[in-house]
């Protein structure tokens, strides 16, 4: 995130949009193994809501593979979005969304 806040210094825009814009313009790609397919078509559905993407297992929507691994791709700001809008699921879910934040701090 530290490029980004330097690229959009560089171009003189006003210190104070930093923060705002520079988690708007970094991506990450975060994999998750072992998720429930049910948490997964929901995560999938609030993903998409705010414009990011997870790519599941063709036969998710079957419940076939259960569970399976999934991958998470967003910007920073999406990623904050979507561990709020799955806090308000249930407790799994909420799990999730803990770990989810978790790890990005770690990586952010």
């Amino acid at each position: 995130m530290e490029q980004a806040k330097q690229a959009i210094k560089e171009i003189g825009s006003d210190p104070q949009s930093f923060n705002i814009m520079a988690p708007k313009m970094v991506s990450k790609v975060i994999r998750f193994d072992d998720v429930h397919m049910q948490d997964a078509i929901i995560i999938k559905q609030d993903m998409l809501s705010i414009g990011g993407e997870v790519a599941v297992s063709q036969h998710c929507f079957d419940l076939q593979e259960d569970p399976s691994s999934i991958l998470i791709s967003g910007t920073i700001t999406q990623l904050h979005q979507l561990v709020e809008k799955l806090k308000r699921h249930y407790k799994r879910l909420r799990e999730f969304a803990d770990e989810l934040e978790n790890i990005m701090k770690r990586i952010i």
